[in-house]
């Protein structure tokens, strides 16, 4: 048995309302799991002690493209569509070259490893080996999470047009590879509708059938163009979401992942709420491509499950501090303009972490005896104010997700092993 303590400043969520603090706690950890809070030292094998420090859950990106880390940041005055065609594709063929994906890749780490990230739903491109190589880096790293090897067979530029079933032959067998790592696992991932054809999405199907336990994980509704879109492509469908829905995507036997749901119609609503999806609301990238304000509150409010999600390199920046300050400002708006409920502080920190806990077949996202291990310790020492001696952790949190978001963690814990 290894005994990991941990001393400093604690907050973590109980529930969407409320956050609990442990100040100057001492933290147990046995084989890669919380045990209990002391308060005072205990014989350990490992002690660290961050007196001085802030330390939270690890939290999750539910959806995030890692090719596309490169050009974060970048061609932000562009809608969806023409970022997709112009920047995002041939950025993305470029992984077909295993130098070119393994560089790229180690980059994109070295800046994951940076942020408070520790569980992560990623996309790949629709090359095996390169996607394999990021799955593999990933679990090498520590992270638990879901790669998926893209899938599309229409509407794409002919270096990214796959053959249907040559796109199935390779997703099985990246699906049996990634059987091998240890934390990281597949995830069918067709990248929308207009990019797979029927024959691509029964046949998607078909493996979401015959593997109960895979997760899959596309977009829905990002913005008016794209739905317009779907609506040419499947004039007999009720919806966007009916498509999905059609073939089995939306949770009927697999966990189903769909990302920003800016423009949900009710009956795609009742289609969420009634197939148990997990909607990864990607305020930046909804943001930076005029993609819409997606309303969060009123899905929060039926029960759907809301996760935030980073949407690299539509969102422009890795850090989950940043998504939930963004999430916290659309709301408001949503709030100013449709009269949607504004989020509170507690409750979007809550969905950067705890909320995604059943999307990872895991105990994660708080710190509760015998779950993971996941934890993050940041600084707020670089804010200089009258006030830092009054203030709670809670505030100290939430000032330092506003004004502290791009700074580097000063550690992390996945399952109990110091990655960072």
């Amino acid at each position: 048995m290894k005994r990991i303590l941990i001393k400093g400043n604690f907050i973590y969520p109980l529930s969407k309302e409320r956050l609990e603090e442990k100040r100057n706690a001492f933290l147990i950890i046995e084989n890669g799991r919380f045990v209990s809070f002391s308060d005072h030292a205990v014989p350990s094998d490992e002690e660290y002690d961050f007196s001085d420090n802030i330390i939270i859950p690890g939290l999750s990106d539910t959806h995030l493209h890692a090719p596309q880390y490169q050009f974060a940041g970048l061609y932000m005055d562009k809608s969806l569509l023409e970022w997709l065609n112009e920047h995002t594709f041939p950025e993305e063929a470029k992984y077909k070259d295993m130098k070119y994906a393994e560089k790229a890749y180690s980059i994109f780490i070295s800046a994951l490893n940076k942020s408070p990230t520790t569980r992560l739903s990623c996309f790949a491109t629709i090359h095996e080996d390169s996607s394999f190589l990021l799955a593999s880096m990933l679990d090498d790293a520590g992270y638990s999470g879901y790669v998926g090897k893209v899938n599309m067979d229409r509407n794409s530029p002919p270096d990214l047009t796959e053959d249907t079933e040559e796109s199935i032959k390779s997703t099985l067998s990246f699906i049996r590879r990634t059987e091998k790592l240890k934390n990281i696992s597949s995830a069918v991932t067709p990248r929308f509708v207009p990019s797979c054809t029927d024959s691509m999405m029964k046949a998607l199907s078909e493996i979401l059938l015959d593997n109960p336990g895979l997760v899959v994980q596309s977009h829905l509704c990002e913005n008016k163009d794209e739905i317009e879109w779907v609506r040419s492509l499947h004039p007999e469908a009720e919806n966007y979401a009916s498509v999905y829905d059609r073939y089995g995507m939306l949770g009927r036997r697999n966990k189903s992942i769909m990302a920003h749901v800016c423009w949900p119609e009710d009956a795609e609503l009742d289609l969420l709420e009634n197939r148990n999806v997990f909607v990864a609301h990607s305020p930046s990238s909804n943001e930076n491509l005029s993609s819409g304000i997606a309303p969060v509150s009123r899905m929060l409010e039926r029960g759907i499950n809301v996760t935030l999600s980073s949407d690299v390199a539509g969102g422009s920046s890795i850090s989950m501090f940043s998504v939930i300050s963004r999430a916290l400002s659309h709301s408001r708006i949503r709030n100013a303009f449709f009269s949607d409920r504004a989020l509170t502080f507690p409750e979007a920190f809550y969905l950067s972490c705890l909320s995604s806990s059943p999307l990872f077949s895991s105990q994660s996202g708080s710190i509760f005896p015998s779950w993971d291990a996941d934890l993050v310790v940041i600084s707020d020492s670089s804010i200089k104010s009258t006030l830092n001696e009054g203030l709670s952790l809670s505030e100290r949190l939430e000032r330092y997700v506003y004004s502290c978001a791009e700074l580097p963690v000063v550690a992390k814990f996945i399952k109990g092993r110091k990655v960072v």
